[in-house]
């Protein structure tokens, strides 16, 4: 369904009745990267909300950079149209960076938080230099090119060595997205702020998740996020790379499932 946040329409997506739990989207993907959590949540006292963050699938394309402050913000135009004022938001990659953005600016719409293959740091100088040339690739080649440069760092090596429909999934998924979007959100990415200074105040549930093959933000990434934040969780996905949730999605919503029945016990 489409709906106007902060004059621009968001695809989005409401399922179930019950504890409110967003899913927040990795780079460069959509709101269906979430299928496999939907599934078996939306039957599990919870109403679950996904959507396409500005720029990508089905929402709109404005001009970027689209920072992170701006897509959380997004977010929370979403929550209040749809009558939602706390949920728990899980964020995948960039996901995870709205999500803390989210948190630095609506703490109190914050119940709980899954961080999944993510990091709380800016980019360092050769990452942000690295962001802004694929944004420069992405305007001048398209996104098939982008998908043909992700697709190696998203994916573990099982995955890669095993799995070719999974592969073939995150290549549509990067393939339906508008030069434009994926552009916009590489350079808001680039400009993003450090976020590891609000870890030790975070006081909301928090599970940090991780696949055990991934290379962008691996394991010790993880685990330096899970020990800055007072009582989080981490969970370790085997043969998982950068997107867990898809590569290996019985043990993503395990994981899942256990965390939020913890909210409502």
């Amino acid at each position: 369904m489409l709906i106007n946040v902060n004059g621009i329409s968001v695809d989005y997506r409401d399922q179930g009745a019950g504890i409110p739990v967003i899913f927040i989207h990795a780079f460069p993907l959509n709101q269906t990267m979430w299928d496999d959590q939907l599934a078996v949540l939306h039957n599990r006292c919870c109403r679950t909300i996904t959507l396409d963050l500005r720029g990508f699938c089905q929402s709109d394309a404005p001009q970027g950079p689209y920072l992170m402050d701006q897509m959380a913000a997004d977010i929370r135009g979403l929550m209040s149209a749809l009558g939602i004022d706390r949920a728990v938001l899980v964020g995948l990659s960039m996901g995870g960076y709205v999500s803390l953005a989210f948190y630095r600016n609506y703490p109190a719409s914050v119940r709980a938080m899954v961080l999944a293959d993510t990091r709380a740091s800016a980019d360092t100088h050769e990452a942000r230099k690295r962001r802004l040339k694929s944004a420069e690739r992405a305007e001048r080649e398209g996104a098939r090119v982008i998908a043909e440069d992700m697709i190696p760092l998203l994916l573990g090596r099982t995955t890669l060595e095993s799995r070719p429909s999974v592969v073939e999934r995150v290549r549509t998924m990067i393939e339906a997205n508008s030069p434009r979007g994926i552009a916009g959100a590489q350079r808001g990415m680039a400009e993003r702020r450090d976020s590891t200074y609000i870890l030790p105040g975070l006081d909301s549930p928090v599970l940090v998740i991780v696949g055990s093959e991934d290379t962008l933000t691996p394991v010790a990434e993880a685990e330096s996020l899970r020990n800055g934040i007072r009582g989080a969780r981490l969970r370790v996905i085997a043969g998982a790379g950068h997107l867990s949730n898809i590569e290996q999605p019985e043990e993503f919503n395990s994981a899942l499932l256990d965390f939020i029945e913890l909210l409502t016990t």
